[in-house]
């Protein structure tokens, strides 16, 4: 089960990212109902299945070698995802993962916490550093994203009626 909620980041962070641990993600999917996703983070090579919802969800992760991987994202449909993420402590041992998107995506910024209950999410209150909550808005889920349609010479930002 992943229980997760989801923010923006619109401001400049007060923070400099260098001290954090940095992941380079690569990402598409399969299928978006239910969310079949391929993923390289770094060296490694996963297979997901998430079930519906938005705050609280099935998931399960398998593991690839490169080559079935490689094999894989041929066949993904819509956007292949790019990102770095970085991940940030935060106070009693949770973490944020700080997600900086890449190439059709650039300059979208989001932050994700995972919890280990429902009740732990309900009762977290956000850094100030965090932007507008989007956990129950599947716009901003990777799976949508990856469906969106952006012309040529459109970035994401032309979409944001779309979003919200």
């Amino acid at each position: 089960m992943e229980i997760e909620r989801k923010y923006l980041i619109d401001g400049t962070l007060p923070f400099s990212l260098e001290p954090f641990s940095c992941h380079l993600i690569e990402q598409a999917y399969l299928c978006t109902a239910p969310v079949v996703r391929v993923r390289r983070q770094d060296q490694d090579y996963i297979l997901t299945y998430k079930g519906s919802g938005l705050m609280a969800r099935e998931e399960y992760n398998l593991p690839l070698t490169a080559t079935s991987y490689a094999h894989l994202l041929t066949k993904a449909d819509g956007n292949i995802i790019t990102k770095k993420r970085y991940v940030i402590p935060l106070a009693g041992g949770l973490r944020a993962e700080l997600d900086l998107f890449e190439g059709t995506f650039d300059g979208l910024r989001i932050v994700e916490v995972e919890f280990p209950t429902e009740k732990d999410a309900n009762a977290f209150t956000a850094p100030a550093w965090f932007g507008e909550e989007v956990t129950f808005s599947c716009a901003y889920h990777n799976s949508t994203l990856s469906s969106l349609t952006i012309a040529p010479g459109q970035t994401w930002r032309d979409l944001a009626a779309y979003r919200r």
